[in-house]
């Protein structure tokens, strides 16, 4: 028997009398290695170890940070928040931008065009995309670091894709602790993508210095294509897709939104928002875009409006834990969890209102954690 027979061996699917020109060839395993599964695995990294990576800007730790983070297990929490509390006086140096639209409106292509302008002016950009997860398999595509392509491939850009998981505001439940991570991690450009504009998706005003919001022109009727109260909490309308034949549709809808404006309280104390249009494809305006921002945070930093916001977001942050936590510990609540499906059964039935179920599942709660 050659060694060439010796190596490979023919499966019983092989064509009979195949000669060389077959190309499968399956390797016979080794018999006497020594592998063990078990020996290979890679540890857990402890506090320290992600404390470490992150603030040398180890890639591989600040995603498995942000991981820990946003984990919905128990165990995970007392370390996140040990990594959090080691991270957070190294966080707060970025300047946070928050960016919304209407679907199509093209975020992702114009987050990717000013991620790398402001690569090449020797920036640090982190793009944390939130993704809409599905109320009925709780799943997200989390497809923007697929359309993010060329920035993706910069070794001074850092794009984290997560899921909503049914937290409104357009943002995760976690994003403010992903920004410290980012922050501390190196980034001083911080781009928050919104799932998409809608009446309550406003929550990522309370994280960012800077909120813009990206439109199209000719989507029907502008000013109702998206909520006046998005457009009242926004720093900037920015009229994505300006080139082509649509320059000059473009042209109208800011001319449009500028005399909206002008009947609107601004979203900042000083700032005057403006309208603004761009090409995310060609790159037109986005030099533009940035000037503003820059302007923004020149004068915010002046005036004290950007020191008194931030303080503001970390009061709103600490409140916004406290409900979330007691939201947690209420549905974990082992009594909470056995009584709730026969409460379910009486309300269906008629025995009970709903507020009556409210006031026994709450009273179950506090009277255990007396």
């Amino acid at each position: 028997m050659s060694d060439k027979e010796k190596k490979y061996y023919k499966q019983d699917w092989h064509p009979e009398n195949a000669g060389d020109e077959y190309a499968v060839r399956v390797v016979k395993a080794n018999s006497s290695s020594n592998y063990e599964p078990q020996k290979y695995k890679s540890k857990e990294p402890t506090v320290e170890d992600l404390v470490e990576g992150v603030l040398s800007n180890n890639r591989t730790m600040v995603a498995k940070t942000i991981t820990l983070i946003e984990s919905n297990s128990e165990k995970h929490h007392q370390k996140a928040n040990e990594i959090l509390a080691r991270l957070i006086d190294h966080s707060g140096n970025s300047i946070r931008i928050g960016i919304t639209g209407v679907p199509g409106a093209g975020k992702s292509t114009l987050i990717e065009a000013l991620g790398l302008y402001l690569i090449e002016k020797g920036h640090k950009v982190a793009v944390l995309a939130v993704d809409p997860s599905s109320t009925i398999t709780k799943g997200s595509i989390l497809g923007d670091k697929t359309r993010m392509e060329k920035l993706s491939k910069e070794e001074n850009a850092f794009i984290r894709p997560s899921p909503s998981s049914g937290t409104l505001g357009g943002v995760t439940r976690k994003t403010r602790e992903t920004i410290t991570v980012c922050e501390a991690a190196g980034f001083d450009v911080i781009l928050i993508e919104t799932v998409g504009v809608g009446q309550s998706e406003v929550t990522v005003r309370s994280m960012v210095d800077f909120f813009m919001l990206i439109n199209i022109a000719g989507a029907g009727d502008e000013l109702q294509g998206i909520k006046k109260g998005v457009i009242e909490l926004s720093d900037a309308l920015i009229i994505n897709k300006a080139d082509g034949d649509n320059e000059t549709r473009a042209n109208i809808a800011k001319a449009d939104f500028t005399n909206a404006l002008h009947y609107l309280k601004p979203a900042t104390k000083g700032w005057q928002t403006k309208a603004f249009t761009c090409s995310a494809i060609s790159g037109k305006g986005i030099d533009e875009i940035w000037k503003v921002i820059s302007k923004f945070v020149q004068l915010t930093k002046t005036n004290g409006v950007f020191e008194e916001r931030r303080k503001d977001q970390l009061i709103e942050w600490t409140f916004s834990m406290i409900e979330n936590e007691l939201k947690e510990r209420f549905y974990h609540h082992q009594l909470v969890k056995e009584k709730i499906p026969q409460l379910q059964k009486e309300i269906l039935n008629g025995n009970k209102l709903p507020t009556q179920v409210v006031e026994e599942l709450l009273t179950i709660y506090f009277n255990k954690n007396q």
